[in-house]
């Protein structure tokens, strides 16, 4: 049988040697070489379709290695994110107990409760808050002004409202 490390050449000069050499031979040599040709020709085609079958499963098996490398790190980015959250909620309780305003409680630097509120006590000393504004009321209305529904005076009507506004009496006609 042929060695699967020969080469084209190697294989097509001993072809040529064993034509040269089977004229030689009697049928029974003819039909030996022929078998063996027919089986060199069959261990091809098996090595071919294994090697096809092993890169197959090769590519399988990687397939499945980076399904499972790509569980294992939507598994840890999820772990990730829920302990960003729960930093982020401790973080803002943390400042709502200590009365710290919404930009205080984005500095606030820790891992843990205890760290979280000892930096709330820091930033407090440095940075106190401003007093809170007192609250605006409207003023109240003032009645004399505006109208005062009802309907409108005519011009002497007018005129004699005025009058009583500014001197209290009521003009007299004689």
């Amino acid at each position: 049988m042929n060695d699967s490390t020969t080469s084209p050449e190697q294989t097509a000069e001993g072809e040529e040697e064993t034509q040269a050499g089977t004229d030689q031979l009697g049928d029974a040599g003819k039909q030996a070489i022929d078998r063996m040709k027919q089986e060199r020709n069959e261990e091809r085609k098996a090595r071919r379709t294994l090697e096809v079958k092993l890169a197959e499963y090769e590519k399988a098996e990687q397939a499945k290695a980076d399904a499972d490398k790509t569980e294992a790190e939507k598994r840890q980015a999820a772990e990730q994110r829920a302990e960003q959250a729960e930093l982020r909620a401790l973080r803002l309780e943390v400042a709502a107990e200590k009365g710290l305003t919404p930009t205080q409680a984005k500095r606030l630097v820790g891992a843990t409760r205890e760290e979280l509120e000892a930096d709330a006590d820091e930033i407090r000393e440095a940075f106190p808050t401003a007093p809170a504004a007192p609250e605006r009321k409207a003023p109240k209305p003032d009645p004399s002004q505006g109208a005062r529904g009802g309907k409108p005076l005519s011009g002497a009507e007018a005129g004699r409202a005025e009058a009583q506004k500014r001197f209290g009496t009521k003009p007299t006609v004689t």
